[in-house]
């Protein structure tokens, strides 16, 4: 059975790392805590060179190779962000690597980990499919298994970053930190216990797969889907990392996709900073429970800032239809000269601009001579939009806005 590592491990893996993974910021939100009713700090890892704080676990075990393991080369299972670490670090120290991600991996975190000199093998369509396939052929080739959590030098370089964030700001009450498979939970808890033992520790995971809260509560929930937090969706948590969590850990809470999607748009929209979804379930969490949080010093790491380039986009713009700043609105006309122009007016009018426009005049269970004319609009605030309902509304158009949930 693997043992633990201790705050002393985790010392030493913070010296071994030094000057090869940065020592990201860790700063306050002014406008974040004022959203929340906390003051809530926010530490960076994201601006690491993959992105992503999975570098310090995989450099803290690819330096404790000996010179025969390193030769056999090293291979590794990840939806990303462990990939590009193992990949990225292996080359520089010279070592052949191969990563073994699922199907479904967005495409930048594939090219990037090809782009760091790794052998990429796609398989299966969750990351438990590419952990078998790496498994098998880690005994087929002779290769070093370098898993992504269930390992202790691995959380000892993931516990690095707790010991950054307590020396930034030793007077926290809480930190709160996205759980996939566990590790880096397993690293920050071992330190802040360490060095602060009445702190408060907060794990988060999707709501979609509750993995860890129900092996460490012994639940039964639901588990599978489709969730923009890719990289903390891990159906089997460590064996290692449980019970770890078991013993350190407050709470694990579930944030639904609504709030991930929320705090991805906050984090590019107010800290100007481009997260992915299980970089940002941290903050998800905070907007999801404000009151829990309410008047404490809490930090969360944005663990990952690897995000597909379109999802992002999508998004952004799916934040803008939740605030109420677009709207897409479905409108019933008579279908002759001068409708579309009516309605475009009292848009106008309304001080709203148009994105698109769609004619429907075939499906639609309206009469043969109406029509029903789509608006795609945005505007400054919701009100204005709300503006443009009423206008029309009022020129004697029946609207119907189209809902995103």
């Amino acid at each position: 059975m693997l043992e633990p590592p201790t705050i002393d491990d985790i010392r030493a893996a913070a010296e071994r790392i030094k000057g090869a993974v940065i020592r990201t910021p860790m700063l306050v939100s002014r406008t974040l805590s004022e959203v929340v009713g906390a003051e809530v700090w926010l530490k960076f890892e994201n601006l690491q060179f993959t992105a992503a704080y999975k570098e310090r676990g995989a450099l803290n075990k690819l330096l404790q190779l000996s010179r025969e393991e390193r030769k056999r080369g090293v291979i590794a299972a990840s939806a990303g962000n462990h990939a590009q670490a193992v990949a990225y670090h292996a080359k520089r120290l010279g070592i052949p690597a191969t990563i073994v991600m699922p199907e479904p991996t967005p495409t930048v975190k594939v090219t990037q980990t090809a782009g760091f000199g790794a052998t990429v093998v796609l398989h299966g369509d969750m990351f438990d499919d590419a952990y078998a396939k790496a498994r098998e052929l880690a005994l087929e080739n002779g290769y070093v298994f370098i898993h992504p959590f269930d390992d202790p030098q691995i959380i000892a370089g993931a516990g690095t970053v707790g010991i950054e964030m307590l020396e930034e700001a030793p007077d926290l009450d809480m930190i709160v930190v996205p759980i996939g498979g566990g590790g880096l939970m397993s690293g920050v808890s071992i330190a802040a216990r360490a060095l602060k033992p009445d702190i408060e520790l907060i794990g988060v995971e999707a709501e979609l797969y509750p993995s860890m809260k129900c092996a460490i509560q012994g639940c039964h929930l639901p588990l599978g889907g489709d969730t923009l937090a890719e990289g903390i969706a891990v159906k089997q948590p460590g064996e290692l990392t449980s019970r770890i969590l078991k013993e350190l850990v407050n709470d694990v809470v579930l944030v639904p996709e609504r709030d991930l999607e929320r705090a991805v748009a906050m984090l590019v929209g107010i800290e100007k900073t481009v997260v992915e979804g299980a970089g940002a379930a941290g903050l998800a969490a905070m907007l999801a429970d404000p009151e829990r949080f309410r008047g404490k010093k809490v930090a969360t790491l944005l663990c990952g800032g690897n995000i597909d380039t379109h999802l992002l986009a999508n998004v952004l713009v799916r934040d803008l239809v939740r605030q109420g700043r677009i709207a897409r609105l479905r409108v019933a006309v008579q279908d002759q000269p001068g409708a579309l122009a009516a309605i475009t007016r009292q848009v106008f009018e309304a001080g709203a601009n148009i994105i698109e426009i769609r004619h429907s005049r075939i499906f639609t269970a309206l009469p043969a001579k109406d029509t029903v004319i789509e608006v795609e609009c945005e505007a400054k605030d919701p009100q204005t939009i709300d503006q443009v309902v009423a206008r029309l509304e009022g020129a004697g158009f029946r609207v119907e806005r189209a809902q995103l949930d």
